[in-house]
């Protein structure tokens, strides 16, 4: 089950703690969101799980934390000065601004209705800025983390001495001035990516673009995501980015309807091709800008010493859209033997904000107190995320909530734990809702096994 529409999700956020309106107190600030205490996890958690996979658990793949502000040169090679533009229409009458892609009705305003409608114009989504005090001197919060990996391929491969294939994976911070931000997280002006740049021989890019499509699908159903809920768009030609050969599109049933989840492009040798210098001496299949600037060759050598431009594979994922997806397939209601409907988020263990809440039946009693934070402080110990002391003294309200915000493991220290000499506490699980006795002595390691197993 997932949720019945996007309110349904944005009120659990506020309510909970996962997602705020960036500077409510003025209004708010649209396209710009603030993830709070239980959203900052959730959000860590899922970049921590692609990290693991993209980096950790491959051979063939290095990490990268570039800059989230680039030379105009960057971005003018790369082709975003000239054509990273969204159609823009405004009506003359209410002053509404709209994407002319994306209007309901192309003739009509989507606010008011009127046909007193300006041509659509080309509007570049970049975010300008003045780099240090000399006039003239621009640079662009970068639109994409794409482009500082490409940038940095040469650093990499000297420092590595890496060989094709490998990749370069960087999470980060991008901003696109979105004409019209909306779907709560779904379209934003500040966001996080997760991208990969996998670079491949010639020749060979067909073969590792399939490759990518299966590992990406895979890993979002180690998120919670089934195969089976993620639908494959082959994006037709006249769709494509100026840069591809064939992109894949991971489209997820958003409340909204499928949207895409994740990109998976082949870039060709475009990108190393605009970035580097000497680009009559390589053999470059895309067609690429003139490059007076660079001053790195941005190649490899092959088995017999010719240089050659690598193919890029890209699969790029961003982790709002990654979160909003992980919410909505976690969201479930279900009805209870006594009449009444509980809200339980889902999560995979490994995805949840709080692993496990501690909770005192009695928060006046000093020894029970003390013995719950004893034993928060002990699981925390584990590394496995955040542990909560729950100090509402009420156990029934505590794991509602607990349900309501995903938090796998309930544990409760009682009168029992405190008088006998075995010192037991109740653990409550999330989804089936049982109850056992188990140790104290032993509790560190059934939690460090569930976890393990999960």
């Amino acid at each position: 089950m997932t949720a019945s529409s996007m309110e349904s999700l944005v009120a659990l956020c506020k309510r909970r703690g996962f997602i705020f309106q960036n500077s409510e107190i003025y209004g708010g600030q649209k396209g710009f969101y603030d993830f709070g205490p239980l959203g900052v996890e959730l959000k860590n958690n899922l970049k921590a799980a692609w990290w693991r996979a993209m980096v950790y658990n491959r051979d063939d793949v290095e990490g990268l934390d570039s800059s989230i502000i680039g030379p105009q040169a960057l971005f003018d090679q790369s082709g975003h000065t000239s054509t990273f533009n969204d159609p823009l229409v405004e009506c003359k009458d209410c002053h509404a601004r709209m994407r002319a892609d994306k209007m309901a009705d192309p003739t009509k305003c989507d606010s008011c209705g009127s046909d007193n409608l300006t041509e659509p114009r080309d509007f570049n989504m970049m975010f300008q800025t003045q780099v240090g005090p000399v006039d003239g001197n621009i640079g662009y919060l970068r639109p994409e983390t794409a482009q500082q990996i490409f940038a940095n391929f040469k650093n990499v491969v000297d420092s590595t001495a890496r060989k094709i294939p490998f990749g370069i994976a960087q999470m980060g911070k991008a901003f696109r001035n979105e004409i019209v931000a909306r779907n709560f997280i779904f379209r934003v002006r500040e966001f996080e990516q997760m991208e990969l740049e996998f670079f491949v021989k010639p020749g060979e890019d067909e073969k590792w673009h399939e490759y990518w499509l299966e590992e990406r699908l895979n890993w979002w159903a180690e998120q919670g995501i089934p195969r089976d809920k993620i639908r494959k768009l082959d994006v037709p030609a006249d769709d494509l980015a100026h840069y591809a050969k064939r992109t894949f599109d991971l489209e997820y049933g958003f409340p909204i309807g499928y949207e895409e989840l994740e990109g998976i492009a082949n870039r060709t040798d475009y990108d190393l091709g605009n970035h580097t210098k000497a680009q009559s001496e390589l053999n470059i299949q895309a067609e690429v800008h003139e490059n007076k600037r660079s001053n790195a060759k941005l190649a490899v050598q092959d088995e017999d010493n010719n240089w050659l431009v690598p193919f890029v594979i890209e699969p790029s994922a961003g982790v709002e859209r990654g979160v909003l997806a992980v919410l909505n397939e976690a969201y479930t209601e279900e009805q209870l033997d006594d009449g009444k409907t509980r809200t339980v988020l889902k999560f995979k263990p490994h995805l949840a904000p709080i692993k496990a809440a501690v909770i005192p039946l009695a928060k006046n009693n000093a020894d029970i107190v003390a013995k719950a934070k004893e034993i928060k402080q002990k699981l925390q110990a584990l590394g496995l995320g955040r542990v909560l002391y729950e100090n509402t003294g009420n156990v029934g309200k505590a794991y509602r909530r607990h349900d309501e915000v995903g938090t796998p493991l309930c544990i409760t220290v009682d009168f029992e734990t405190i008088e006998n000499a075995e010192e037991t506490v109740t653990i409550r699980n999330r989804d089936t809702m049982e109850q056992q006795r188990i140790a104290v002595a032993e509790l560190a390691n059934y939690v460090r096994q569930f976890y393990s197993a999960a």
